[in-house]
């Protein structure tokens, strides 16, 4: 191939994802202009009530959580809802000393007069999706109330909800996530505003506007008919809740997104945890992709709901974009400096492209989402560089869940670790450290994540020797701090738990742990 063919291809390929990725930016500001468009259309109370509350079944999916099991049964026995309509279901596949934990605490609230029932599998088929259908066997409830392992369910959770299912055409409200440990540490701080754009904006304009949105797997309350009309729990996924959302809406059935409601839950605290959820629900995403979206184009759907359901389905695949950017930006550069055609104009043409379309439509889409929970402009802004690193640096790690999700890769679904968090320090770093002594051997994908965030900072290198100082230079610091850092907390992140975790004596660890397990035993 002739050296200026060459040339032109990388431009060109170069070019056109970019090109992607300001597709995807200018979703995102179509997004912000539906949610404020629509903003009347926001949940008013429900104009119709229950005369007669209706039973609901509330289930509490886990596999080896042995440090937050006993603190969610006890805060679901403690929902306000009369006892004689509430059904708990404990659904335990665990393999650890979680099921005596889990047990004890159930046998003790049925002796306080709470219908709870402890249902443990030994084959974990089907995992949580296995589960959650294992349990409809036996739920008694008309509605069906889900909260994963380390959330902290809120007293009125049904009585902020169950009256909306008075419409008959509802068949699941989700309530929106809030979190725990927000100020744990600067990594949970961006994981918090991370979600809260995906609930409040995405969610938001999302619902407001008519378009299909997903539950969350958690802190939401289905109609059992509506499960059941949409095929059931099905596990070909790794985002179960995802795939039944959209069957759900294909049959017909209408959600709602409370944002006024809020349920406390615990963010992953450590880089490996944190990696992990994000594979799963990319991974996840990009198999629904496959499974559900040739269906929802070949349906009668209005054009604006197949649109927004190609946007939302397909997003994973910005992660391969930019994966695809960071490895051509280089020879771009070289090229360049070799003096390849390339125009000053289009240089600036381009990196203002992508400033403008990109990085200002993540920036204000986020920055909204922190405006409407009430806070302040300060608190707004300030994370957004570390927020914009780390959605860069967490992209090698999703694409190759992408990728995985698309080309039919099997893998089992992997828990995001619980720490507990919300206790005390003390405990808190003795669960990330336990948790880590496994994770002590140096990953490759690490490896991997650090090796690119070297190469975007030669590339800033190179541009500062040339004098191309632009905007671009802009972009090249964001892509080395976050892939520099993604990959460094992944492969220090066991030695930094160890080097913090507080001295505790023998006896202080017995003693704590009779306290949190309550029955006066030791089990760890």
């Amino acid at each position: 191939m002739p050296h200026y063919t060459l040339n032109y291809v990388i431009y060109g390929l170069y070019s056109l994802i970019m090109l992607l990725i300001c597709v995807y930016g200018l979703h995102r500001y179509h997004l912000v202009y539906l949610y404020y468009k629509h903003a009347r259309n926001v949940p008013k109370k429900p104009p119709v009530r229950f005369g007669e509350l209706p039973r609901v079944t509330i289930q509490l999916p886990m596999y080896n959580e042995r440090y937050v099991a006993e603190r969610i049964i006890e805060t679901t026995c403690a929902v306000d809802y009369p006892r004689d309509r509430l059904q708990i279901q404990v659904l335990d596949d665990s393999t650890d000393d979680t099921v005596d934990i889990a047990r004890g605490a159930v046998d003790r609230m049925r002796q306080a007069g709470h219908d709870i029932e402890y249902i443990h599998r030994t084959d974990r088929s089907g995992y949580k999706a296995g589960a959650l259908e294992n349990g409809l066997k036996s739920a008694t409830g008309e509605f069906v109330c889900i909260f994963d392992a380390d959330f902290v369910p809120p007293a009125g959770i049904l009585t902020d909800t169950i009256h909306y299912f008075a419409d008959e055409r509802v068949g699941m409200v989700q309530a929106r996530w809030e979190h725990i440990n927000r100020e744990h540490s600067l990594l949970t701080r961006t994981q918090a505003i991370l979600l809260d754009g995906h609930f409040v904006m995405e969610h938001g304009a999302r619902n407001r506007s008519g378009r299909f949105m997903s539950f969350n797997g958690t802190a939401g309350v289905w109609r059992k008919a509506c499960i059941r009309d949409a095929g059931g729990w099905e596990h070909d996924t790794l985002t179960e809740d995802l795939d039944l959302s959209y069957r759900a809406q294909l049959k017909g059935w209408k959600f709602l997104f409370l944002p006024t409601v809020a349920s406390p839950a615990e963010l992953p605290p450590d880089m490996a945890a944190f990696k992990s959820q994000q594979h799963r629900w990319a991974k996840g995403g990009a198999q629904t992709c496959r499974k559900l979206l040739p269906k929802i184009m070949r349906s009668r759907l209005p054009a604006r709901i197949k649109l927004e359901a190609f946007f939302h389905l397909t997003s994973c695949m910005v992660y391969l974009y930019m994966v695809a950017l960071t490895l051509l930006l280089l020879p771009v550069l070289l090229l360049r400096w070799g003096g390849a055609p390339a125009s000053p104009f289009r240089i600036y043409l381009v990196d203002v492209s992508l400033f403008i379309v990109a990085t200002c439509s993540a920036s204000s889409f986020y920055v909204c989402s922190q405006r409407e929970l009430q806070r302040t402009w300060v608190e707004s802004l300030k994370y957004l560089p570390f927020l914009m690193a780390l959605g860069i640096g967490i992209c090698y790690n999703n694409a190759l869940a992408t990728l995985e999700g698309f080309t039919g890769k099997v893998s089992e679904f992997v828990r995001t670790p619980k720490f507990g968090v919300a206790s005390s320090q003390e405990q808190a770093w003795r669960q990330r450290t336990a948790y880590s002594k496994r994770r002590r051997r140096v990953p490759w994908l690490a490896i991997v994540e650090i090796a690119m965030g070297a190469n975007m900072f030669a590339c800033l290198v190179l541009c500062i020797r040339s004098g191309w100082i632009t905007i671009g230079a802009f972009f090249m610091s964001l892509f080395s701090v976050g892939f520099l850092y993604v990959g460094l907390t992944t492969v220090l992140g066991p030695w930094l738990a160890k080097a913090r975790e507080p001295a505790i004596e023998p006896h202080e660890i017995q003693a704590e742990a009779a306290v949190r397990i309550g029955d006066g035993t030791e089990r760890r």
